[in-house]
């Protein structure tokens, strides 16, 4: 099967929201491509005293509606293309949750899991040095994505301060607690995941207490998914994956134990919660909600067609090709996609900032409380654009999202 190209995906996504709303050819291009983009080389002395190249980028898609937003991922297939598809996706993510913040992303090509501690706060603060002259509070600010943590933040924070010699925690957000992180940031992605299928849930008359869940991917978001699925949707969690492989038990996984063998052993090899199936193997289980929670491109044509879920919530960026979501619309399987599904994260990104910029703290339950409504109103904008416009989840959130980018860009005299 050809590699699928991420951005020609976002592209074509645009492309029907952009027919639906009737926008003008100008506008239509510009929503097409990113304002800005860098690429930068990032030389690394690794712990052996050689010294490495690595290739960093930064995407900003699109600043109409506020400073760009969007995380940095460490991911050995890293390439400007998937940067400027999960660029374009933040673009709409942050519109169609509407908060006022434009979308970008960030990468460097490498394998964190051969990086040693030392090596991972070099590539941090090199990545900084090369792309800090985008950066800032008011111009794009960085988070945690995949394979990278609070601690990075932490060393990427430190090092634009080290830069700007004065402090700036706004400028980046997902670092630890005691450096001016947010309360509830850890598990929002989930959060705001799980919270927007409570939602459709109830849209669809299903009663999830008792229901079966799976999540494929395991790694922070795939956790609290499993963990809060059980917690607040009372599901029964029967299914569970990562990039070694996963496990499959019809009488229940315990989340707990599952996220705790997989965060001291970097792995569910060797868990013994379930019978041994496919990193894959959650997708296409018999179960009420999926949580496709790793990365783009996994539902596919290939495997649509075997999926069962009645709805599949997307916690990543893009786990749904075009030909896939024709086949889960077809069969009457709802999802939540990503640009809503996971925009949880963002969502206390963006509270984090707002704290920041006050110097004032919110506690755990007010920012769950603001988490919940946020999502919860998004769902159902969404979900109403769904029903009067009798699409697919995904153009009805695009539609949304598209039309405040295009009104703000109008409203800037840009088109």
């Amino acid at each position: 099967m050809p590699e699928l190209n991420p951005f020609t995906i976002a592209q074509q996504q645009l492309d029907l929201a952009a027919e639906r709303l009737g926008l003008d050819p100008a506008t239509h291009e510009l929503l097409r491509w990113p304002q800005k983009e860098l690429v930068v080389t990032i030389p690394l002395q690794m712990d052996d005293g050689q010294v490495k190249i690595f290739r960093g980028y930064r995407v900003h898609y699109n600043a109409s509606r506020g400073p760009c937003k969007g995380g940095i991922r460490w991911h050995p297939n890293e390439t400007i293309d998937t940067v400027r598809a999960l660029a374009a996706w933040m673009t709409w993510k942050t519109a169609t949750v509407d908060i006022p913040l434009g979308g970008a992303k960030g990468g460097v090509t490498c394998n964190p899991k051969e990086l040693s501690e030392a090596e991972k706060q070099r590539l941090a603060r090199g990545y900084i040095r090369a792309v800090a002259d985008v950066l800032g509070v008011s111009k794009d600010i960085p988070a945690p994505d995949v394979y990278t943590t609070p601690q990075i933040m932490a060393w990427m924070m430190d090092e634009y301060e080290t830069i700007a010699r004065e402090h700036h925690p706004g400028v980046i957000t997902g670092k630890p607690i005691p450096l001016g992180g947010s309360e509830g940031r850890g598990d929002a992605a989930a959060r705001g995941g799980i919270y927007a299928t409570r939602e459709a849930a109830k849209a669809l008359g299903i009663d999830l207490q008792g229901k079966t869940m799976a999540v494929q991917g395991f790694g922070n978001v795939g956790q609290h998914a499993a963990l809060l699925g059980t917690e607040i949707l009372g599901m029964k969690l029967v299914g569970v994956s990562d990039v070694y492989g996963g496990f499959y038990n019809p009488r229940g996984i315990d989340a707990r134990q599952a996220a705790e063998h997989a965060l001291k052993n970097g792995s569910l090899q060797g868990f013994k919660g379930g019978e041994p199936i496919s990193s894959d193997g959650p997708l296409t289980l018999d179960v009420t909600a999926l949580f496709p929670a790793a990365l783009e491109n996994v539902l596919t044509a290939e495997n649509a067609g075997q999926v069962k879920a009645k709805i599949c919530c997307e916690l990543a960026n893009g786990p749904t090709t075009p030909e896939a979501e024709a086949i889960l619309h077809d069969k009457g399987i709802f999802i939540i996609p990503d640009v809503l599904a996971n925009a949880g994260g963002v969502t206390v990104s963006y509270f984090e900032q707002v704290q920041n910029a006050y110097n004032f703290y919110w506690p755990k339950a007010e920012i769950h409380q603001r988490l919940d409504e946020t999502m919860t109103r998004a769902f159902h904008g969404v979900y109403q654009m769904y029903q009067r416009e009798k699409t697919t989840t995904r153009l009805a959130a695009y539609l949304v999202a598209v039309a405040r980018v295009a009104e703000a860009c109008k409203l800037r005299g840009w088109v």
